[in-house]
């Protein structure tokens, strides 16, 4: 399977769109492409997701519908409208609503399904679903096969599942990877990590970054290493 460099995306995990634009302007052209999450739609709303893109940079917004597919479908179809390029469902809401949200998104907006988040270790989904403890990798396969059936651009998943989606899907799924830290940073909240090297290695279509970057004393410099990273990684 061929490799290339994955995308990055920068996470905008701040409360206001003022903080927002300062971080795009700070780093410049290093990156491209920004993520949109719960805390900074809440609190500023769509004005921000056109605030970035008047900026020149493509937006991922990441709100992981979940919900029936009507009201999935009407959701997607308004992220799209405002300008959204990537955007997320829970894979476990089933095929009809991650079907409805490729739907209501349309071709300009691709739709990505969140298989099992990498906050999660196998005991704290276990816990969640009440199913057996099973190896994470093997609930991560199965919900990529039904977001690929139903039509999804891509799933979200650890760097540790990048390679088995790969495979199966013959590299028809995207695949986005959080929880991307650079050798030495904390992993913080998340369970399942790897480096932006690593991520590349195993052929990440995208990654998101966050306190990698954003918490570091000096974002633009630890973003030219993240970039340096995902270039070895995918030579």
């Amino acid at each position: 399977m061929a490799r290339v460099t994955p995308i990055p995306i920068v996470a905008l995990d701040v409360p206001d769109t003022d903080r927002a634009l300062a971080l795009v302007t700070l780093l410049g052209d290093s990156c491209g492409f920004y993520k949109i999450g719960g805390e900074l739609f809440t609190a500023a709303g769509p004005s921000v997701v056109e605030a970035v893109r008047r900026e020149g940079k493509k937006v991922f917004l990441d709100l992981k519908f979940h919900d029936i597919p009507n009201t999935v479908r009407a959701s997607a179809r308004s992220a799209a409208s405002q300008g959204a390029s990537l955007i997320t469902v829970h894979a476990i809401g089933g095929r009809a609503m991650i079907a409805a949200a490729v739907e209501g998104a349309g071709s300009g907006c691709g739709v990505l399904a969140v298989t099992v988040l990498t906050s999660m270790d196998a005991n704290a989904y276990s816990e969640a679903t009440g199913k057996p403890a099973s190896p994470v990798q093997d609930e991560v396969s199965r919900l990529g096969r039904l977001a690929g059936e139903s039509g999804a651009h891509g799933v979200v998943c650890s760097g540790h599942e990048v390679a088995r989606i790969r495979s199966e899907s013959q590299d028809r799924l995207a695949t986005l990877v959080p929880g991307v830290r650079l050798a030495g940073d904390s992993a913080n909240d998340q369970s399942r990590v790897v480096t932006p090297a690593d991520a590349a290695r195993e052929g990440a279509t995208y990654v998101v970054l966050g306190r990698t970057v954003t918490a570091s004393s000096e974002p633009v410099a630890a973003m030219r290493r993240v970039l340096e990273d995902l270039s070895s990684g995918a030579r």
